[in-house]
């Protein structure tokens, strides 16, 4: 857990995972009894989970908002996400001096292989290319929200 205790699952805390399916229920606290606060509606956004129970995850999303989802409508598959109003540009190589590949539209996700040196390889269909780390939500290595928060705060 964010506080230095083992989790659940064994896996580190903070840590990055997309959602499943375009109609993902964002839930109040750990199960179905509690209140559906709204739905993801993005297969594919990358969420960062923040605390977790066996059964469900407690996410930070990249309004800033926190809730809970079942583990099964999360994925260990890596996305990022354009949260800017800016296209964000990917380059041929790790430099922003390189070619230009294809641009990545404002609020639109892409598959994420890796990140080194401040670059990550992103890929869409048969376009693959780079664009700097911090452009881009999905990256961070540092908690985005407090684990503590109850869910349904912080939602813009």
């Amino acid at each position: 857990m964010p506080d230095g205790r083992p989790t659940p699952t064994g896996l580190e805390v903070p840590r990055w995972v997309t959602l499943k399916s375009s109609q993902v229920r964002a839930r109040q606290g750990p199960g179905l009894d509690y209140q559906i606060l709204w739905e993801y509606r993005a297969a594919g956004l990358p969420v960062q989970v923040i605390a977790e129970t066996r059964e469900w995850r407690k996410i930070c999303d990249p309004d800033g908002s926190v809730a809970w989802i079942h583990r099964t409508v999360a994925s260990g598959r890596r996305s990022v996400f354009n949260r800017s109003a800016e296209e964000i540009l990917i380059h041929s190589g790790r430099s922003a001096t390189s070619s230009v590949r294809a641009r990545l539209s404002p609020r639109s996700i892409v598959s994420l292989d890796e990140c080194e040196e401040g670059w990550c390889r992103v890929r869409a269909r048969k376009i693959r290319g780079w664009l700097p780390e911090r452009a881009v939500f999905g990256t961070q290595e540092r908690a985005l929200c407090n684990a503590a928060r109850p869910a349904g705060a912080g939602r813009r």
